[in-house]
């Protein structure tokens, strides 16, 4: 059985006390109670290179070596996120630089993060690992039972890790986020089992303390959604519930994975109950690329709590690791350490030979799309927003595709694929405006994911383009798919789930729900990631072998210059009025439209123009402000009156198309409405062209204009008057239209006819009597 220093310490005051009964005291020397520092980092992502704020790996390196010489007690640890997605100096040498200089600066020991994943379980295991001379963790991270990895590495990542300094036994726990398969290729951990992070924490904290451990912290690759306390113990959030579920075993909580900086005191309720010297717990982040470090600094006393000893202070700090000069110039706060400087310096020099080559030319900028600034970045990115690089990468793929598989039709592009900008201007010597080199390309797809094609029907298209809502508790709320040029659609923003996409079309045509559609996407979509799940339900997918970088540079050989697409693809309607609605002159067209503009500063109309068929019926202003995490830059309200004889031949309500276009952007959006031109029905009152009852001017049935002599034997079969209206126009429908035949009614009409005619006789001989006596008499009669 071992004996734990915990039990040997107080096997110690035991002993102590018994001496005392024995008439023999012992009287150790009072002892300080030991520092204890742990310095941490997040989220490198390969930043080896100092650049702004990011210090570099050299300062970084440097920091460490000087905080470290002022306390030989001390950690350099990291919550994930060391590699991957990284710029091209580490990226196109596969980090291996980045290990090596975190390897030079005394890495002790890391969490996984969901980076380390990017080129799938076996590349850690036996590339990555045995590479790097610290320790990665991940107790929430196991093999399945029985599965196959297919690695060439048997060991699997280690839960726990441990430091001793003298008699302090410090003990760390890794954990990576719960959402580590929707963020990386599913295929490539698929052998794997991602665990809760608050059950495997404390399984493991447990066993640390049982096992003699003084200190616990927990490294964990999920972070705070923003820097307040209030969010971060919020157990509404992943972090909050790991915040507050965590046992008192856990003396501190480094995280990452949210790129945010903060450094939070937690009060733990057990401690409170205990009474103990220290009742809060550290919580803290030190946000990304090198910015900063987090310190934290136990004190921890052998002697305390009746010779088992404990932690009686804490403190925690955020150490930047640069700082901006009178000229906004960033500099280093700590000198670099030289022998990470030149592994810094040879990456540097064999990624600037195997950059520099020319790829190609644009004629504009390839932006990803941008949230609302903050005092730390101009053009936060948008993953929820369409971009031209989201649609241009998504026209590269596809014609990429097409070389394999000529069936293909459509393309698609998560936005988190997109690391960085392809931007016109130069960069400097010998890189002219418009120049996109393979340094460029690079950095913008650095996974280098391979494209696969599948075939869906029209109703998983549909599928595929709701699932850009995320679930809840992803991430992001939203993440908008980069779609190739032919493909557009229309969704409604405030819709239910499964109802949001409206229209979709390919190359002008309605997208059959029955038929079926060849799609290229990236390995890692076409796996389900990014929980996009329909895309992994495919039929027939194949891998065409080809990279994601390689596309690109094969279609700016094939294509320069290439220009941005400035029109939306995807376009947000809102119907206020009736979409269905029977629309007749007079009447309003009422719709909210939204995705108008893209948010990057791109080019954009101020306003649009509004036809109904052929006819402009108004201008409409756009609002660009933008709107963060979502689609909906570029606002509209269309309200539009429907026109007099828009369609003058038109005597029936037909379907036509309110256009909305951009003309600047070359947006477009047409829906089709139905608008009735003609009368009203059952309004004529036949007083112009007539009607089936013969009530104009003399029809077939004999109504005349007034002028008959009364031969005719019968008005209509409706008792159409004998035109004595001026205009011939009564319908007879007024005395008597509706009533029933008794079989009288012939012989009645008869003598009533017969009677008129003697009257009109006897009039006309009166008139001839007085026109012969006057001599021709009053022409006004």
């Amino acid at each position: 059985m071992r004996l734990t220093r915990r039990f040997n310490r107080a096997l110690g005051a035991v002993a102590a006390v018994g001496l005392a009964g024995v008439g023999l005291t012992a009287v150790p020397a009072e002892a300080e109670p030991v520092p204890i520092d742990i310095l941490a980092t997040n989220d490198f992502h390969g930043r080896i290179s100092a650049d702004g704020q990011s210090a570099g790996a050299a300062v970084l390196a440097g920091a460490v070596d000087q905080l470290r010489a002022e306390n030989p007690n001390t950690v350099f640890a990291a919550a994930g996120d060391l590699i991957g997605a990284s710029t091209f100096t580490s990226f196109i040498q596969q980090d291996n630089p980045t290990i090596d200089a975190l390897n030079a600066a005394g890495l002790q020991v890391s969490a996984v993060g969901n980076h380390e994943f990017d080129q799938g379980y076996c590349d850690l295991i036996d590339r990555v690992i045995p590479r790097a001379t610290w320790e990665y963790i991940g107790a929430n991270v196991a093999v399945l039972p029985g599965a196959d990895t297919g690695c060439d590495t048997d060991t699997e990542i280690a839960p726990t890790w441990t430091e001793t300094f003298g008699d302090v036994e410090v003990g760390f726990v890794g954990a990576v986020t719960e959402h580590l398969p929707e963020l990386v290729t599913p295929s490539g951990i698929a052998a794997l089992e991602v665990g809760d992070i608050v059950a495997a924490t404390n399984e493991s904290a447990a066993a640390l303390k049982a096992d003699g451990a003084d200190i616990v912290v927990l490294l964990v690759h999920e972070g705070a959604p923003t820097t307040a306390f209030e969010d971060a113990v919020d157990p509404g959030n992943d972090f909050g519930e790991i915040v507050n579920g965590v046992s008192a075993d856990v003396d501190a909580i480094v995280s990452g994975h949210t790129h945010l900086a903060y450094n939070h005191s937690v009060e733990v309720p057990e401690w409170v109950a205990e009474d103990r010297d220290v009742t809060t717990r550290p919580v803290v982040s030190a946000g990304q690329y090198g910015f900063n470090l987090n310190k934290i600094r136990f004190s921890y006393d052998a002697a305390a709590n009746g010779g088992a000893g404990a932690v009686v202070d804490v403190e925690s700090s955020i150490l930047p690791l640069t700082e901006r000069d009178a000229d906004g110039v960033w500099q280093p706060l700590y000198p670099a350490d030289q022998a990470v400087g030149e592994i810094v310096t040879a990456a540097e020099d064999a990624a600037e030979e195997l950059g520099a080559a020319s790829l190609g030319t644009i004629t504009g900028d390839l932006f990803r799309a941008a949230q609302n600034p903050t005092a730390d970045n101009p053009t936060p990115e948008n993953r929820g927003g369409e971009s031209t690089l989201g649609n241009f990468v998504a026209d590269v793929q596809l014609e990429a595709a097409q070389v394999t598989d000529p069936e293909t039709q459509i393309a698609f592009m998560n936005p988190g694929g997109l690391r960085a900008d392809i931007t016109f201007g130069s960069s400097g010597e010998g890189d002219p405006d418009g120049n996109v080199t393979y340094r460029e390309a690079a950095i913008v797809q650095p996974f280098a994911n391979t494209l696969v094609t599948t075939t869906l029907t029209g109703d998983q298209l549909a599928q595929v383009l709701e699932e850009q809502w995320q679930p809840a508790g992803a991430s992001r709320p939203f993440l908008k798919l980069g779609v190739s040029a032919g493909f557009t659609y229309t969704y409604d923003p405030d819709a239910a789930a499964g109802e949001r996409i409206t229209t979709m079309e390919l190359d002008g045509a309605p997208i059959d729900p029955a038929g079926q559609y060849r799609v290229v996407v990236n390995s890692f979509l076409a796996s389900g990631g990014d929980n996009f799940a329909t895309l992994a339900e495919g039929a027939d997918s194949t891998d065409t072998g080809q990279v994601d970088l390689q596309a690109m540079v094969n279609y700016l050989a094939d294509n320069s210059p290439a220009s941005p697409d400035l029109g939306q693809r995807a376009v947000g309607v809102n119907w206020v009025s009736d979409p269905d609605a029977v629309y007749a002159p007079g009447d309003e067209i009422a719709v909210d439209l939204s995705s108008l503009l893209f948010s990057h500063g791109e080019p954009a109309d101020a306003t649009a123009t509004v036809t109904l068929g052929d006819t402009e019926v108004g201008k409409v202003d756009i609002d660009p402000a933008i709107v963060d995490t979502t689609d909906e830059v570029g606002r509209a309200q269309v309200r539009v009156t429907v026109p007099e004889a828009t369609m003058p031949d038109t005597t029936a309500a037909e379907e036509t198309a309110l256009v909305i276009e951009l003309p600047e952007t070359g947006t477009t959006v047409a829906l089709p409405v139905t608008v009735d031109f003609g009368d009203d029905p059952g309004t004529d009152d036949g007083s112009e062209n007539g009607d089936e009852n013969g009530a104009e001017n003399g029809d077939e049935n004999g109504a005349d204009d007034g002028t008959d002599d009364g031969a005719d034997e019968s008005g209509d079969e409706n008792g159409s008057d004998d035109g004595a209206d001026e205009n011939g126009a009564d319908d007879g429908t007024e005395d008597g239209d509706e009533l029933p035949d008794t079989g009288s009614s012939g012989v009645l009409w008869w003598v009533i006819g017969g009677v008129a005619v003697l009257v009109i006789g006897g009039a006309l001989f009166a008139v001839s009597r007085r026109k012969g006596s006057t001599g021709g008499g009053d022409q006004a009669v």
